[in-house]
């Protein structure tokens, strides 16, 4: 998952980005709200910490202008926690609202909640999309640009993981517990196995996989 954090106190910042990392989320940071708008209209971002007093552009007008073209989960940051300034950051489009100072692991959880819910919100269309890939889940059809791809049940599923967690690094544990249901101690070479029979279904041949290896770690689907 990839976080942007839009907040002008560098050392708050630098620390919700420390903890993102430590949790495994991949981030970027703005320290005021030109800048941040910038990136949340033209990357693509799994969820955005926006600070509600900001230098350029305020918090406020930062989330409308967002909400105007992108549906990406806002959850704002700020010291300011009277009903009022809730309601407005509500009305101006954030998904959730956290008052400083915070514990770090309810900010998590708030992040957790606002994933889920888009996730959950994504799942009612049925449809999930990567690149030129598209799983119809209805359906189980899994196709590569026109071209219909025939899966096992076993490549189908773990297919279907990478395409829910695009851009987060999976473990062979993790992929293990999700597909297989094996628990983490259980023979991991079967996950290697599988990530080769997907390839050489999904993959155009002389391209890059689209499912990357990161050495000693895992498999990751990268935007």
């Amino acid at each position: 998952m990839n976080i942007l954090i839009i907040e002008d106190e560098k050392n708050m910042a630098r620390f919700i980005e420390l903890e993102l990392n430590y949790e495994g989320y991949t981030s970027q940071t703005a320290y005021d709200g030109r800048v941040g708008l910038d990136l949340a209209l033209n990357e693509d971002f799994d969820v955005i910490l926006l600070d509600l007093m900001l230098p350029s552009l305020n918090g406020m007008e930062v989330c409308r202008r967002i909400r105007a073209s992108k549906t990406t989960p806002i959850i704002m940051l700020t010291a300011r926690d009277s009903v009022l300034d809730r309601v407005s950051g509500l009305d101006a489009g954030a998904d959730d609202y956290i008052s400083k100072p915070f514990a770090i692991e309810e900010l998590l959880a708030r992040i957790r909640a606002v994933i889920r819910r888009k996730q959950q919100d994504s799942h009612q269309h049925k449809v999930l999309s990567f690149k030129d890939i598209e799983i119809d889940i209805d359906a189980r059809i899994v196709k590569r640009g026109k071209q219909i791809i025939e899966l096992t049940k076993r490549e189908y599923d773990l297919l279907l993981v990478f395409m829910q967690n695009i851009n987060r690094v999976l473990t062979r544990e993790i992929l293990l517990e999700t597909v297989w249901g094996y628990d983490a101690a259980a023979e991991t070479n079967v996950v290697d196995v599988y990530i080769r029979y997907l390839r050489s279904k999904i993959d155009y041949k002389d391209e890059e996989s689209i499912i990357q290896t990161v050495r000693g770690t895992g498999y990751v689907m990268r935007s």
